[in-house]
């Protein structure tokens, strides 16, 4: 193995995961694709006016279709997430939904023993053969009846993977968790994936290069693999068509990651001055005008293509202690789930197993017999960029609550994921990075743009420094201190990091 170096201890069965001819294969895709990733990432800094791309209009008045879906993927009513950790995995594949989105990115963290071990998980997933004993006995095991199919969502093209080196540098994380998952599992046939934190058109056709070499390196049939892509960020939502465009052959769909594009609103403009200033997370609810408009034009893209359109996240977790909090939480799970179903998505993400019956019944109500609502093209919706900006729609205000609430959710966060658990339940809610990379930069938006709160407060870095310390108080955990002082450097350092993950990474075995 030339140039290819492997620096994390040693995992359980991880030898059956990092042979040589894997990582052989995972050093043929970085070494062939790297420096475009590279270029790509460097092009997202230089920040443009957002509208719809005048060189690309060819492609959206164009006649053309994604690959039909394949018959495991042609009915999405319930789709539920969540990391490849043994016993959540199992919980998954028990859970009777239609899709276990197996998540590698937000709802994980790369950990070393995360990274390989979720792979280890995600082979025995595809087999059949994974069981799961706790440290109390309980043993969890497969079900008799049918499981989802697995769709597995690898990192995004900004992290690295340090474990792995390359020819002297860090693999790219994207990289690895798909080329080590397309090794090992691709003969079992449903190479199926979800692609994160896109930003254009470009980048995709980099997947679609990706997936072209692994096929043609592994005797694959040209468009065996399929992915769906997480419109997430705000450049990526005037780009929907190409990026179906660039990825057509591979192409499955188009889902609309409501949190995550709320936190790219908020990092694109985050200097933009008051009209691109947002309320209180928790105001800022899929009704508003902007976020209607967003996946309006999501459901109108893909089917217009042949595509599925894929609701968001529900991510309430049921209390079956505290029925009066489950119920008023289930009604807004209901009304979230009715109005995806009648805007004509083909299907909807929940983070809990308590949550698939829900959504199943919703959608079971809307389609009837039909798999999908494929033929639902809302030829009314015509969205305008002004529409897509259109921030001040949202309302709202910011308040001491707001900055209370991005303070603790935030720390909250980073405490589990520091120890290794990306998918953290706060406050009845099933929380991944997302929620962190709101609140906090939520936060540098306020104090780098002199918001004053509801109450006459203005929005200071003191302030901020005030609430992490009373939240801190009401803390504890092993990696306490950690948790507040990187989210205090990415709530309020001059520097705005892109990610809160990047630092956080530097931090962690």
């Amino acid at each position: 193995m030339t140039g290819i170096r492997v620096l994390g201890d040693e995992v359980e069965r991880g030898g059956q995961i990092l042979t040589p001819d894997a990582l052989e294969f995972v050093a043929g895709l970085h070494r062939a694709f790297a420096a475009t990733r590279d270029e790509l990432l460097a092009r997202r800094k230089a920040r443009r006016p957002l509208g719809f791309l005048a060189e690309t209009r060819h492609v959206r008045e164009g006649d053309w279709r994604v690959a039909e879906a394949p018959e495991p993927l042609r009915d999405r009513r319930v789709e539920i997430t969540g990391p490849t950790e043994r016993k959540m995995t199992i919980n998954a594949l028990n859970s009777g939904a239609r899709v276990w989105l197996a998540d590698l990115e937000d709802a994980n963290t790369p950990h070393w023993h995360n990274v390989v071990a979720g792979q280890v998980n995600l082979y025995d997933a595809a087999r059949g053969t994974i069981d799961y004993r706790s440290p109390e006995g309980k043993h969890y095991s497969l079900g008799d009846g049918d499981r989802p199919t697995i769709v597995v969502r690898p990192r995004g093209w900004h992290l690295p993977e340090r474990h792995i080196e390359i020819d002297g540098a860090p693999a790219v994380g994207a990289l690895v968790d798909f080329g080590l998952h397309f090794f090992h599992n691709a003969e079992l046939g449903r190479p199926y994936y979800y692609l994160p934190k896109m930003e254009s058109h470009l980048e995709a056709r980099l997947w679609n290069d990706v997936f072209t070499a692994a096929q043609n390196e592994l005797g694959v049939p040209h468009g065996t693999i399929r992915a769906t892509v997480l419109i997430e960020t705000i450049p990526a939502a005037f780009e929907m068509e190409e990026i179906l465009y660039e990825l057509r052959d591979h192409a499955s769909g188009l889902n609309a990651g409501r949190w995550d594009y709320l936190f790219s609103i908020i990092k694109y403009f985050r200097d933009q001055g008051g009209d691109f200033v947002l309320p209180d997370r928790n105001s800022v609810t899929m009704t508003a005008p902007f976020m209607r408009a967003y996946t309006e034009l999501l459901v109108r893209t893909c089917h217009k293509r042949g595509a599925f359109a894929m609701g968001g996240m529900a991510a309430f977790i049921p209390n079956r202690r505290d029925p009066e909090v489950t119920e008023q939480a289930l009604a807004k799970v209901r009304d979230d789930k009715n109005r995806e179903a009648g805007d004509g998505f083909d299907g909807s993400w929940v983070a809990h197993p308590d949550l698939v019956p829900v959504c199943r019944e919703i959608f079971d109500a809307r389609l009837g017999d039909r798999p999908n609502q494929l033929d639902v093209l809302r030829e009314d919706v015509d969205v305008t960029a002004d529409q897509l900006l259109d921030l001040k729609s949202a309302g709202g205000h910011a308040t001491r609550a707001g900055v209370e609430s991005a303070v603790d959710v935030g720390v909250r966060y980073l405490l589990s994921w520091l120890g290794g658990n990306g998918a953290a339940a706060i406050h009845n809610l099933m929380e991944d990075a997302a929620t962190a990379e709101i609140s906090r930069s939520q936060l540098w938006q306020w104090v780098h743009n002199d918001v004053v709160l509801d109450d006459g407060t203005p929005v200071t870095g003191e302030l901020v420094r005030e609430i992490l310390r009373d939240a801190k108080a009401k803390l504890d955990g092993e990696h306490l201190d950690l948790a507040v002082e990187l989210f205090e450097q990415v709530a309020l350092a001059d520097d705005f990091a892109d990610f809160l993950t990047l630092p956080a990474y530097e931090r962690i075995a």
